[in-house]
């Protein structure tokens, strides 16, 4: 399983693995680091889209929107 991340300085989409989750990450196309949420965070975001079958966005603090 893969997991999607947007970085908040550039809008580049990252196709990352799960391990990637709770860390610190590098974009690699601007180079900006930031967090990719941890696991209970995915898990409330996946319950909160399947619950509204949209899309959503999880921020590097862990907010759900979407």
């Amino acid at each position: 399983m893969k997991l999607l991340a947007g970085c908040p300085n550039c809008g580049r989409t990252l196709q990352l693995s799960l391990s990637a989750a709770d860390r610190r990450i590098a974009c690699p196309a601007c180079g900006r680091k930031f967090k990719v949420p941890d696991m209970r965070d995915l898990q409330k975001a996946l319950s909160v889209a399947d619950a509204a079958k949209g899309a959503i966005y999880v921020d590097e603090n862990g907010n759900v929107d979407g």
